[in-house]
């Protein structure tokens, strides 16, 4: 009786910690990349006197993006991890060897490593654009200041 309570407990657990993790990274990830391609719409090069200045607001917060890239697989990962024990101690708790039960909860247990890639994939993109986006400007800076050495 204790065991079945752990067991509903975890796959809770399993269900709403990891996806909801999941869903939280990606949630941050669309909300960086419209904050920052909003900002990359309204800045001028001209309101910057050093390159330094410009690169710093240019790329703030964007390594955030490449952090949910490169972890949400992983995180995806322990949830399946999580979910494959839950299934064998299920198994192991029941003592009989059921096929049915065991390709149930392996399929289960698989969706948060498929959730985990559908949230890396878009971060890994968007962090791929904004650093274009990044390279884009500083590269306009670099062509007013030659410009404005030339005038002078």
């Amino acid at each position: 009786m204790q065991s079945s309570n752990f067991l509903a407990y975890a796959e809770q657990t399993l269900d709403y910690g990891v996806m909801g993790i999941l869903i939280l990274m990606s949630i941050v990830t669309l909300w960086l990349f419209i904050e920052r391609m909003m900002f990359y719409k309204s800045v001028r090069v001209s309101d910057y006197e050093h390159r330094d200045e410009l690169d710093l607001d240019l790329t703030d917060n964007i390594g955030v993006l490449s952090a949910i890239g490169t972890n949400a697989p992983y995180v995806g990962l322990l949830g399946t991890v999580v979910g494959i024990m839950i299934t064998f101690y299920t198994l192991g708790d029941v003592g009989a060897v059921d096929a049915k039960k065991i390709m149930i909860g392996l399929a289960l247990a698989l969706k948060a490593t498929a959730m985990g890639l559908i949230v890396a994939m878009p971060a890994i993109v968007a962090y791929t654009i904004t650093l274009r986006k990044v390279e884009r400007i500083l590269t306009k800076f670099d062509v007013e200041a030659e410009k404005q050495e030339k005038l002078n």
